[in-house]
């Protein structure tokens, strides 16, 4: 490991402006190493790097061979990231590609992170969570993970998401598959099941969407497989993560929170007593190298989809979850659309202020938060639902404050 300075003038500056670290046999360089990607800490882009290669074996289990998009902070998190679909066209030639083929006859090139030298080279492009797709660069139509994503509405607290977790756990006992769960690094709670790769993306969705009505017919107090927001409740599980299009944060993924808080791999005993912010980008290292990774053996205990897909049918002879009737439909209004999640954070406000006696009204999962993928970053929208308010009570018509024009995006420069 080395540090470069760019010029002359710059030798009398303590810090590196270049840091060149051999790893794999390859050089790989990391550009403004002591800039600050974390301010609370504060953490730099050298300290993720060294985490991530403390980490690598346990790292490298979560994203080999998967092809991955980048979403990349090149300042850190307090800026929005931007999402970068294919690898660049200037990059090292030992750099694993995977390629997805679309029916258009167009292929996208993604980046497959399969070393320690790759993984610097993506976290140096300012990726600080790792976002893998559930595929393998050898068999890209057929998904080799099955993805159980519990996410909380907001104001459910920790213990239900537990919950809602040991059911989960149940009806994969019941159904013949092994669950490894990690912390999301976020709110909830990741279960990955790793399966053979014989099922295109439609089954395998399929299958996780049958497992979650499950779950909500086992605990239909505490979870909700709904797919519409404003009729959600508890813990979601989120069984479009398995659709061909998404990515999840992989295993050890530093996540863009204020801790720096990380998706952590845990055995299901210590799952149920953990305290999820004791997992941090400064604090897991030691931990894995005093007790290694808790989903090593996830490689080796691959399992059939049979019994999910079985019933998925006998859920459909039942037929489909009821919408709610039309007169029964919570009112749903946007009042905020933004580039940035603060701005929407701020219309919020400036929305309550305006209407103060229905904002008492709302319960915490009233608020509706949206992340939106637009063409290369996100967008954010908030949305209010009226269910607790009565319709006398409802606030005017109004224009969302801000009104970003999300389709401007998609248009571009020039064009309608």
């Amino acid at each position: 490991m080395k540090s470069e300075t760019r010029s002359c003038k710059d030798l009398h500056v303590a810090k590196a402006t270049r840091l060149v670290l051999e790893l794999d046999g390859h050089e790989v360089a990391v550009s403004n190493p002591d800039k600050v990607y974390f301010p609370e800490g504060p953490i730099t882009k050298r300290e993720l790097v060294e985490y991530y290669l403390a980490v690598a074996e346990g790292a490298l289990r979560g994203v080999a061979r998967r092809p991955m998009i980048l979403k990349r902070y090149v300042n850190g998190i307090t800026e929005e990231p931007f999402f970068q679909k294919r690898a660049p066209a200037k990059r090292p030639p030992w750099l694993s590609i995977a390629t997805f083929r679309f029916p258009s006859g167009r292929h996208a090139d993604e980046i497959a992170v399969d070393s320690r030298a790759a993984l610097a080279y993506v976290v140096n492009l300012g990726c600080i969570d790792l976002n893998p797709h559930a595929v393998r660069a050898e068999a890209m139509d057929h998904p080799d993970e099955l993805r159980v994503d519990l996410d909380p509405v907001p104001g459910i607290a920790w213990p239900q998401i537990l919950a809602v977790a040991r059911v989960a756990k149940q009806v994969l006992d019941d159904h013949g598959l092994i669950g490894w769960p990690k912390t999301s690094g976020s709110r909830g709670v990741h279960i990955w099941v790793r399966i053979h790769p014989r099922w295109p993306f439609s089954a395998v969705r399929r299958a996780a969407q049958a497992l979650a009505r499950e779950v909500e017919t086992r605990a239909p107090d505490l979870a909700t497989a709904r797919w519409w927001k404003e009729e959600r409740h508890g813990v979601f599980l989120d069984y479009n993560q398995n659709a061909r299009d998404r990515t999840t944060a992989s295993a050890y993924s530093v996540r863009p929170t204020r801790d720096a808080r990380v998706s952590m791999p845990l055995p299901w005993d210590e799952l149920w007593s953990c305290d999820p912010s004791a997992f941090t980008l400064r604090t897991v290292p030691a931990r894995f190298a005093q007790r290694g990774d808790a989903h090593a053996g996830i490689d080796d205990a691959p399992c059939g989809i049979e019994a999910l897909l079985a019933l998925a049918d006998r859920q459909d002879e039942a037929g489909p979850p009821a919408r709610a009737a039309p007169e029964d439909k919570p009112v749903v209004i946007t009042i905020a659309q933004a580039k940035q999640k603060a701005d929407v954070l701020d219309g919020l406000e400036r929305w309550k202020r305006r209407h103060p006696a229905v904002a008492t009204r709302l319960a915490p999962e009233d608020v509706l938060v949206d992340t939106n993928r637009g063409r290369f970053t996100a967008w954010y929208r908030v949305r209010i639902n009226l269910k607790n308010v009565p319709a006398g009570e409802h606030p005017p018509a109004e224009p969302p404050d801000p009104d970003y024009d999300w389709k401007a995006e998609w248009r571009g420069p020039g064009t309608d």
